[in-house]
């Protein structure tokens, strides 16, 4: 089992800043990607951006340039954060993390970022 535990959302102005965090810990032995996904009422979940073990990561368009995925990989927890830049109204939404490991997939319980214009 794999617990993901998030936090940093909030209300920002546009243009504004905001960090997340995501703690992985359990059995973080088994897990490999970490990703943010994001949905917005009436939208579908989507992909932000996403982090290897190995440090590759990958990011939605609308983001790139503006939000940066890392992480810390220690002994008994991993923490993946999500610095997002230049906020806009459009990046409303529940954030959450995702990871999977020995075909479960495990999700957060979403941190509601909101971004006023």
């Amino acid at each position: 089992q794999v617990q993901l535990v998030e936090s940093g959302g909030g209300l920002v102005q546009a243009g504004g800043s905001l960090r997340l965090s995501c703690a992985a810990s359990g059995s973080i032995f088994s897990i490999n990607a970490i990703g943010w996904y994001r949905q917005a009422p009436g939208n579908e979940r989507e992909l932000v951006a996403r982090i290897t073990r190995g440090g590759n990561t990958n990011y939605a368009d609308s983001v790139k340039g503006r939000f940066t995925i890392s992480r810390d990989n220690a002994k008994t927890q991993i923490t993946v954060y999500l610095q997002m830049n230049n906020l806009k109204p459009e990046d409303t939404a529940v954030y959450s993390c995702h990871t999977y490991g020995f075909g479960v997939d495990y999700w957060g319980q979403g941190t509601q970022v909101t971004v006023s214009s």
